[in-house]
């Protein structure tokens, strides 16, 4: 029997108050009343399936995301919490996460959310200029997303804050306030990335006066100088943490762990005692899942997409990555990507060392040529 990685849990809320125009998450805009007791209901079921095939394992960290989970009153979030405990056996510190929107019919949850077992908040902020806020299409102002900050620092001292930069119009001075506003609340983490426009996106079609690249690369030098100066250590490619609130769940997707994913729309991944490593998909039908058709698909990652998928994970990374750890997460032995590592050390992407890779500066700028190497 091969060793089985840590397991985490991740649920998917499917419901928005507006279709963010660059969102390729599913979501979904109800324009009736959230059917939230029979999605709950279904939720815990969903999990009660996929727990058949995690052979007893703890999950480590739960991690509720959307759409937007903040939209569930108080008791949607306690009867899930207390399901899932019921369920399933929980790490005696695991981190549970929600994703939050600074509106202000929301953030009053949030006390109620803490006492319900959640222990760490990820707040959307996306950008404090209200003019921006309204070309990306959020619902809220900056004096909404500050306030809903300041309700999250006197219950929780661990929290994220969401912003982007290469926003429509975006300055580099609006990328340095934004950072700057950010800051000003101390938050443990910060996910600052770029934004992009995915072809199933309604910005895709859009002629948004986006930054130019050379403006790109300017707000990213000077943000990251920023962060770093301001004491934020970046440990992965938009990730920057204050000592060590690095966010697990993500870490464990990025270490290639596994996880349980519950929900409309939801992705799992789980490894099986012979090495094996499945897919699953849950049903985006909305209608469909509460009637408990919750399984839409369940794949086999076959052996070459297991190392691309590895590396897709563990070069995000700031961090060696480790020759046995590949070997124990995927069950690849090392000889079989000789010519792909072969071929990444002669372009310089990474470094070799006698038990680990490490992602060379010139591999993190071009990390989908990278890929590519790996890619079936």
């Amino acid at each position: 029997m091969i060793k089985l990685p840590p397991i985490s849990l991740y649920i998917h809320i499917p419901w928005c108050i507006k279709k963010c125009g660059y969102c390729d998450f599913y979501s979904y805009v109800s324009k009736r009343e959230i059917p939230e007791t029979e999605y709950i209901k279904n939720l815990l079921k969903d999990l009660e399936k996929d727990v058949k095939l995690i052979h007893q394992r703890k999950i480590n960290n739960i991690f509720i995301g959307g759409g937007t989970p903040s939209l569930l009153h108080n008791e949607s979030i306690k009867t899930l919490i207390q399901g899932i405990k019921k369920r399933v056996k929980l790490c005696k510190y695991s981190e549970i996460t929600i994703e939050s929107n600074p509106k202000s019919i929301e953030y009053k949850r949030f006390r109620n959310y803490k006492k319900s077992g959640i222990n760490r908040f990820s707040l959307g902020i996306q950008t404090f200029n209200s003019n921006l806020l309204k070309k990306i299409e959020r619902t809220y102002t900056k004096k909404e997303a500050i306030e809903a900050i300041k309700e999250i620092k006197k219950i929780n001292s661990n929290f994220n804050i969401d912003i982007m930069y290469g926003l429509p119009d975006q300055s580099l001075q609006n990328v340095l306030s934004d950072l700057k506003n950010a800051i000003r609340y101390n938050p443990t983490h910060i996910s600052w990335y770029q934004l992009t426009t995915e072809p199933n996106t309604a910005f895709y079609k859009k002629d948004l006066c986006l930054p130019t690249e050379n403006m790109i690369f300017k707000m990213c030098k000077k943000g990251e100088k920023f962060l770093r100066k301001s004491g934020y250590i970046k440990y992965e490619i938009s990730s920057y943490v204050k000592s060590k609130y690095k966010c697990r769940h993500n870490l464990n997707y990025w270490h290639f762990g596994d996880y349980i994913g519950i929900g409309c729309g939801a992705h799992g991944k789980i490894t099986k005692v012979n090495g094996e490593i499945i897919r699953t998909i849950k049903n985006k039908n909305i209608n469909d899942f509460i009637n408990g058709k919750y399984l839409e698909a369940k794949n086999l990652i076959s052996e070459k997409d297991k190392a691309f998928e590895y590396f897709m994970n563990a070069f995000r990374l700031y961090q060696p990555i480790y020759k046995k750890h590949f070997q124990e997460r995927t069950n690849i032995s090392i000889s079989n990507i000789k010519n792909q590592i072969k071929k990444a050390l002669k372009n310089k992407y990474i470094i070799e060392n006698k038990n680990s890779w490490e992602t060379t500066q010139k591999g993190k700028i071009f990390l989908n040529s990278l890929l590519k190497i790996f890619l079936n």
